[in-house]
């Protein structure tokens, strides 16, 4: 009798009941699961979110210098191999930060020696009138008075630098730590670009299939026009920076500026940030009418402001629209906006954004208007 009853069917009703309930079942442990995994990433998220922007410039030199990685690889396969040819790559890319970073401490070091004994010296004896002051085509007078009423005398120099004196610990402090910071964070994203390197084709392979199990076709369009992006970024803002810097230090040159190659540093480091290179060139033009080189002061204005407008107006939105095919006000936005809300690292993330987003909106109302 048991036997029998174990092999009757189950009614229809029981059966749907059971396949039902089994439904149910595998839907919840689906939700649990997607819950899990959503809290393991936020965890994650939040346990390395201190070195989260060393991760991401890792990914955009990598991402950057993948096309040279690549052919180096296929020229030298048996180094591409082992960990010799990550680690050639590796420093390289730091020597070429280390190296500008380097001469620039040099340099700042000469010129804080100096800055010291011309302090000392306001201290003792004041600060004399500058000629160019009594030249001033307007407000020269009252720029006299004032600078005789507080820069000449030297007791008011003392008070003047007691009172910095009292804040500089504390500014020398914080500038202490976030160099220590900084320094710790270059780094990690040195080390995380070693890795990237080393392993960057199971890496790729990897996002793909994650992209597609995710997306569909459609994530890996997006991550292409991401990655175009950040070349375009690279190329754009990076090289285009860089070229005005030299373009800039030879007219400082010419000019006769005060260290026109420190100068012209710091305007390639500006000028990868849209119009702030006018910064830089400003300071440069005032020394030099300061100087008494006015004209020298005036030609070098406007010798940047044509550079400035130029690589702005054209070569990088041609460099970094062409790429993805992105509007020059898009690109604008993206780097300024980038800027803005990611730091530095936002120059990168912000055109990347926008591309993505670009794609997305291109993508919609074209299969809308097919719908249509």
């Amino acid at each position: 009798m048991p036997e029998i009853l174990n092999h009757t069917p189950l009614p229809a009703p029981v059966r749907c009941a059971h396949i039902k309930a089994s439904q149910h079942s595998r839907r919840g442990q689906q939700a649990a699961r997607t819950l899990l995994g959503l809290v393991i990433i936020l965890a994650a998220v939040y346990t390395v979110q201190g070195f989260l922007p060393a991760l991401a410039w890792g990914g955009v030199f990598s991402i950057a210098t993948w096309p040279l990685y690549t052919r180096a690889c296929e020229k030298w396969p048996n180094a591409a191999r082992g960990v010799l040819l990550p680690l050639l790559f590796t420093a390289a890319m730091a020597l070429l930060f280390v190296i500008p970073l380097t001469l620039l401490t040099l340099q700042a070091i000469g010129e804080a020696q100096s800055a010291l004994n011309w302090l000392e010296h306001a201290r003792q004896f004041g600060l004399p009138l500058p000629e160019a002051i009594k030249h001033l085509p307007f407000g020269g007078p009252s720029v006299t008075h004032w600078w005789q009423a507080h820069l000449s005398n030297p007791e008011d120099i003392s008070d003047l630098l007691g009172s910095l004196d009292s804040h500089g610990v504390a500014v020398t402090r914080t500038v202490g730590a976030q160099i220590a910071h900084r320094g710790t964070l270059f780094c990690f994203s040195i080390l995380t670009l070693f890795f990237l390197y080393k392993d960057g084709t199971s890496v790729i392979r990897q996002c793909r299939v994650a992209s597609c199990r995710a997306f569909g076709k459609r994530g890996e369009s997006i991550s292409r026009q991401i990655v175009a992006s950040i070349h375009g970024s690279v190329q754009g803002l990076v090289l285009v920076g860089i070229g005005e810097g030299v373009l800039m230090g030879f007219v400082y040159l010419i000019a006769h500026a005060p260290h026109p190659a420190l100068f012209g540093v710091i305007t390639a480091v500006a000028a990868m940030i849209p119009f702030c290179a006018l910064i830089a060139i400003g300071l440069v033009s005032l020394l030099l009418l300061a100087q008494g080189a006015s004209l020298a002061g005036i030609i070098t204005l406007c010798v940047g402001l044509t550079v400035i407008f130029v690589a702005d107006h054209f070569v990088r939105p041609a460099l970094i629209g062409g790429s993805t095919k992105l509007p020059f006000l898009w690109v604008l936005l993206g780097i300024l906006g980038g800027a803005e809300t990611w730091g530095l690292i936002g120059l990168f993330l912000g055109p990347a954004i926008m591309a993505a987003l670009n794609l997305l909106w291109t993508n919609w109302t074209n299969r809308n208007r097919v719908e249509a």
